[in-house]
């Protein structure tokens, strides 16, 4: 009778829990996956589907449990790259993991909310580019949390005076996520699309395959330049993060 009791306790107290996320970032239908992690994020993942976004018009599907668990593994150990301090200075706190991600339509790795301090993932992702995918909408949070150290307009001037990026990241057919040989300036074509894509690029190849990144830009000064204009902006933020 007492551990039917506890049982009850423990699952009322997750019910309770819940709620209150729910109420502090209003996406439904989740359920508290891990939230006792020493960078203080909090991990969930969806028990049904939803539908949120002023027009509705963000999508995604319930997680399935054995896809979860694998996901999770390397999504924890990602995430467990960034420290408590690093996270909270950049409005991180919340990671909603769920199946099948779409907004307006169109397949999203990851939707960034600063404002709620959340983070949507979709855990289908292509599992190629999965890992640089977290970094990278993790970038979008950094810089929306801290945009006074992420000039656009700087960052465009250390490209070649003849270059022009997209209009918008979903107006442009410059997708393919796959790392240049010859880079000139860029990472992959995704990068040529907007500046801020272009910078979570960069980012996401630092925090996930660095050696080959700067090994390219030694013979790449427009790369080196946005490699060190990262790297400075980062140290503002925080002096001690590292890649």
């Amino acid at each position: 009778m007492r551990i039917l009791l506890i049982l009850i306790s423990i699952a009322f107290i997750t019910a309770v829990k819940a709620d209150e996320i729910y109420n502090l970032i209003k996406i439904p239908n989740l359920d508290i996956y891990k939230i006792d992690t020493n960078n203080k994020i909090r991990y969930l993942n969806t028990i049904n589907d939803f539908r949120i976004g002023l027009e509705k018009n963000i999508t995604c599907a319930r997680t399935e449990p054995n896809n979860l668990n694998n996901k999770f593994l390397i999504i924890e150990k990602n995430l467990n790259i960034y420290s408590s301090i690093f996270l909270k200075k950049n409005n991180i706190k919340y990671l909603v993991m769920c199946e099948n991600l779409f907004i307006s339509n169109i397949n999203t790795g990851g939707i960034p909310d600063t404002k709620k301090r959340t983070l949507i993932i979709d855990i289908n992702f292509n599992p190629k580019y999965f890992e640089r995918m977290i970094h990278h909408e993790i970038f979008h949070m950094i810089q929306k949390s801290n945009s006074k150290y992420f000039d656009e307009e700087k960052w465009v001037s250390l490209n070649t005076e003849d270059f022009e990026y997209a209009k918008c990241s979903t107006c442009s057919d410059r997708l393919n996520l796959d790392l240049y040989k010859n880079t000139e300036g860029f990472l992959t074509e995704y990068s040529k699309s907007i500046p801020s894509e272009d910078m979570a690029e960069v980012f996401s190849f630092l925090m996930t395959d660095k050696a080959k990144v700067e090994d390219k830009s030694d013979n790449d000064i427009i790369l080196k330049n946005k490699i060190n204009f990262i790297k400075s902006s980062l140290s503002k933020i925080d002096i001690s993060f590292k890649f």
